[in-house]
């Protein structure tokens, strides 16, 4: 499951497409984005488009396997669109957001930490398609993964993120049919980093 990406936030200010998100960025974003740490999410808030440094990892809390305790997971991925938890999410725009990417890893099989990079071919900066929710720790977000693609698959066989193509942001932010994104990116607009 992809639990690590990059950002190279010089990036998002020389594309058009997040020009406007970034004109009320403050903070420097985070370029090695890790679960529970802040990464930076485009989302409309007030009505403007503002990129936000945000956790990731949705806080789940379940029970616990000995009576009467809790266990706290951080969902980062999310897959199971048809749960209460997240289809209350996907079914308001207002908490969908963009998460810019310059590329993500997945594990390498039977490698212990080694990671196989990848990227969009043609793009500084793409977007995953993320949601994001208030939590007692703060506002947290976590992307939607689907089937593999070609390329990630042989690396990654269950799943990949969710990646749009920029044509498709403002229907992910503001429209309806939330799962009609759940598509594999297409490989051939895709490369691993060697």
């Amino acid at each position: 499951m992809c639990n690590h990406y990059h950002n190279l936030p010089e990036a998002l200010a020389t594309i058009e497409a997040w020009k406007e998100y970034v004109s009320h960025f403050d903070e420097a974003p985070p370029t090695d984005v890790w679960p529970k740490r802040k990464g930076v999410i485009a989302r409309i808030t007030d009505g403007e488009r503002r990129l936000e440094a945000l956790q990731w990892g949705v806080p789940l809390t379940m029970k616990g396997k000995r009576p009467g305790t809790t266990v706290t997971k951080r969902i980062t991925n999310v897959r199971n669109l048809k749960s209460n938890f997240w289809r209350s999410m996907l079914e308001r725009p207002e908490n969908r957001c963009l998460v810019p990417f310059t590329q993500f890893a997945e594990p390498k099989p039977n490698a212990g930490r080694e990671e196989v990079w990848f990227t969009i071919s043609d793009a500084d900066v793409s977007a995953f398609a993320g949601i994001w929710r208030e939590t007692e720790e703060g506002p947290a977000y976590a992307f939607l993964t689907c089937d593999p693609n070609p390329l990630v698959k042989p690396i990654h066989p269950k799943a990949m993120p969710v990646i749009l193509q920029p044509e498709d942001y403002d229907r992910w932010l503001e429209g309806d049919a939330a799962e009609a994104f759940q598509e594999p990116f297409p490989s051939q607009l895709m490369s691993i980093v060697p």
